[in-house]
């Protein structure tokens, strides 16, 4: 019986990137590696219709948080005044990284699940104190999608720059790439893009390329990424297969109607899942205006443990996850990212039934 993955990432793949992903071993230093890396960047950057000329894709292997802690120490210069927005785990995450790293950086928090207090970011913004605010798109700790126009929105008001954690949304939400003070996000190729683990990226408008920032990391730093890449070369050894399995994942994502369909797709396979937990008693932790289309919080079901309803799911072939920190007694989450199939939802069904209703 074939699992079906319901976490956030990585997510079940289809036949073809499964495939592609193996179809044969190159060399990256050969042109055809070469080519192949040239497509996936301008896919990357076609996903949005994005200008070519302003934008580009870095690729760089790692996952989701290498893309942000690249993002962080390539383009945050020395004297940067940040501003983290937090309200779950990877929020708490970008704080850590410029921790780590000696960036200074203050933070405007709300409690897991919570809204972004917008009307205290005006008010920070407007003080002039910070030339940067960092902030996640999706929070997959609870399924919250941030308001990331009305932030961006803030941040060009005030002539701030905005760098976003895009690592669950990209592929799959709107992103406001109209905005000028957005100058970059950190993406990976194992969620909605439908991709393998392995391959991370950073969407970065050109200028924020030249900076001139003095590199803090050998293999993090984007220019250098970015320099080689332009050139069609590579500084280091690439994931040269997820970048086989991103390419034929682009093409299967454009010949699905791009991103637009794909949030639809997951809307749908959400409201489902949502319909079914509602009518077995099991209530959503988050409105489904203010979830992503990726993922959706549940409570917990009365007198089930987490783990003997995930064993009891995992029986009938399906991988969900539980909360994170103080939330891992409370509730458990669905995402319906990757290849998932109207069968199989049908079939999700029938075992939430079995497993929650009996």
């Amino acid at each position: 019986m074939r699992s079906i993955l319901l976490n956030p990432g990585p997510v079940s793949l289809s036949e073809g990137v499964r495939r592609a992903t193996t179809r044969m071993d190159l060399c990256h230093r050969e042109p055809e590696y070469l080519e192949l890396q040239d497509t996936v960047i301008k896919g990357l950057v076609d996903i949005y219709q994005c200008d070519s000329t302003q934008w580009t894709a870095v690729l760089l292997g790692g996952s989701g948080t290498s893309a942000m802690e690249a993002m962080m120490v390539s383009l945050l210069p020395d004297d940067a005044r940040v501003l983290v927005l937090e309200n779950g785990v990877y929020g708490e995450r970008l704080s850590r990284i410029a921790q780590i790293y000696d960036i200074p950086a203050q933070s405007l928090k709300a409690a897991w699940g919570d809204e972004i207090d917008l009307d205290a970011l005006t008010e920070l913004l407007a003080n002039g104190n910070f030339s940067h605010v960092l902030a996640v798109h999706h929070e997959t700790t609870t399924g919250r999608l941030n308001p990331v126009d009305e932030i961006a929105s803030l941040c060009s008001r005030y002539g701030v720059h905005f760098l976003l954690d895009a690592v669950s949304s990209f592929g799959a939400e709107s992103i406001p790439f109209a905005e000028n003070s957005l100058q970059a996000m950190a993406v990976t190729a194992n969620k909605c893009l439908h991709g393998i683990p392995g391959l991370a990226m950073v969407l970065c408008r050109r200028a924020a390329l030249k900076q001139g920032i003095k590199p803090r990391s050998l293999s993090l730093h984007l220019p250098g990424w970015a320099e080689q890449q332009a050139r069609r070369s590579t500084p280091f050894t690439p994931p040269v297969n997820a970048l086989q399995g991103l390419a034929q994942a682009l093409q299967e994502l454009d010949k699905q109607g791009g991103w637009k369909q794909r949030r639809s797709r997951y809307r749908k396979l959400a409201t489902g899942v949502a319909m079914t937990c509602e009518e077995l008693g099991v209530r959503q932790w988050l409105p489904a205006e203010q979830s992503s289309c990726v993922l959706r919080s549940y409570h917990l079901p009365t007198g089930m443990t987490y783990n003997e309803l995930h064993d009891g799911l995992k029986q009938h072939g399906f991988i969900i996850y539980a909360g994170q920190g103080d939330l891992a007694s409370q509730l458990f989450r669905i995402s319906t990212m990757g290849e998932i199939s109207d069968y199989d939802m049908a079939r999700l069904e029938q075992a939430l039934r079995a497993v929650i209703g009996s």
